[in-house]
């Protein structure tokens, strides 16, 4: 198949440019002006759109195996096409967790010839399991997750012995939760002693606080520096970790960080609205802590930006806060929310596609993916600035059927994404036909 897509507003590498863009099978073939039609199959007048490249969201949970209630490799993938993204990478904390080579592979079966977008998988590390860690070849993950703090499953690496092990002798991206459990703890008895069981959800940043952040995301930073090793913190949620990085081309960096979109989005002044809804680990914390992430997402102290999409029921989130579970889902509205801040000038559009898919692609050493250039795969987004978009229930692709934007009307509509050349969102409805492909790797 062939498919022109005529007078498109491309952005791509810094720069807005107008053109044509020729899809041959699943890459590009050809970016200009004037493009000729012969041969071509479908052609698409995108006068007065945006055409970026596809997201590259390096954290989801799709709770495949094990918790496939909430989600799995088909249903929350095609949420992510419909909401801009094309390519995936999902964390190991399933059931079971995925800590050998053979689950591992398991995931990767299982998104074969199901997943609609792109995919890549985690393997979790753990205090026992390094042997397992040092025999994975380079392309076998997209990296190692390291949960240096309890989060919701269980899956944890807090033994310092271990912790060495795996920064001493794991070469590829370490992707990290950085939240220090003995602070959380602490705090979490005290406010147990002050409510009993009927804990107010705004203390949630405050049990789940700053300093339990910043004291394992240091630690992650030290280790990273005395090894040599390529972190990557996920889902920086304050201002004091900002003082742990710096800006730069995330090319030439060795500890890189992540931000989600609700950390972007939310503050802890939406907990009295929202509750349990927007319950997460780490937690949303204050309006000035969303601030200072932003100005980094902007001069690139942060480097990517990500979802950390993680679906839970409605029974299982409205809840008692201890029971109340943690984690929300985004894909859907990913890159909306993104140009909603681009709208409001938190930073400017070819910075906004740097982050959510040129950096991610450099970060990881994504082959030919988030970029739009002539010879890479064709996943791409079709962007309509002048149509907005209403969220409602009915409107949710998400087997959880819930999203915490509900009732938020976007100034941006997504028309069209397209995943290795092939139209897997229309608009209005994800396609039946599954063309996601495992992801390739560079590896040094």
């Amino acid at each position: 198949m062939k498919s022109l897509i005529r007078n498109a507003r491309i952005v791509t590498d810094g720069c807005i440019l107008e053109g044509d863009v020729l899809i041959d099978g699943e890459r590009i073939a050809r970016i200009g002006g004037a493009l000729g039609s012969e041969g071509v199959n479908r052609e698409i007048d995108a006068h007065g759109r945006l055409l970026l490249p596809g997201m590259i969201d390096d954290q989801v949970h799709f709770r495949e195996p094990g918790m496939t209630h909430k989600g799995n490799l088909i249903t929350e993938s095609a949420a992510a096409v419909a909401g801009g993204i094309t390519s995936f990478m999902d964390l190991p904390n399933t059931v079971p967790h995925v800590t050998d080579r053979a689950t591992l592979a398991d995931k990767y079966d299982r998104a074969r010839g199901r997943a609609r977008a792109n995919y890549a998988f985690y393997l979790g590390a753990d205090n026992d399991n390094i042997e397992e860690i040092k025999a994975l070849a380079p392309d076998e993950a997209c990296g190692v997750m390291a949960f240096m703090g309890p989060s919701t499953s269980g899956l944890v690496i807090d033994d310092p012995a271990a912790l060495e092990a795996l920064f001493s002798h794991y070469g590829g991206v370490i992707a990290s939760h950085c939240e220090h459990g003995p602070t959380i703890r602490q705090h979490e008895a005290h406010f147990l002693q002050r409510y009993g069981e009927d804990i107010p959800f705004d203390a949630h940043p405050l049990i789940r606080s700053a300093q339990a952040c910043y004291k394992a995301t240091e630690q992650a930073v030290t280790l990273a520096r005395a090894h040599g090793s390529r972190l990557h913190v996920l889902h920086l949620s304050t201002a004091r970790e900002l003082e742990l990085f710096t800006p730069g081309p995330v090319e030439d960096k060795q500890i890189t960080a992540e931000v989600c979109l609700h950390h972007l989005w939310f503050s802890d002044q939406d907990y009295d609205a929202q509750g349990a809804r927007i319950k997460c680990n780490p937690a949303i914390k204050t309006a000035a802590d969303r601030s200072a992430l932003r100005t980094a997402l902007a001069d690139g102290r942060i480097d990517l930006v990500a979802t950390g999409h993680a679906p839970h029921t409605l029974e299982e989130k409205i809840q008692p806060y201890r029971k109340a579970a943690s984690g929300l889902p985004l894909a859907q509205h990913a890159l909306l929310l993104l140009l909603e801040l681009v709208r409001e000038g938190v930073l400017d559009l070819p910075t906004a596609v740097a982050r959510a898919s040129h950096a991610p692609a450099a970060r990881f050493g994504i082959v030919d993916r988030g970029h739009i250039r002539e010879g890479a795969y064709a996943d791409l987004v079709l962007v309509n600035p002048d149509h907005h978009t209403d969220v409602s229930a009915d409107t949710l692709v998400y087997k959880c059927g819930w999203s915490p934007v509900e009732g938020t009307s976007f100034s941006h509509h997504i028309d069209a994404t397209f995943v290795n050349g092939i139209p897997v969102w229309d608009g209005r409805d994800v396609a039946e036909r599954a063309v996601g492909q495992r992801l390739q790797f560079h590896r040094a």
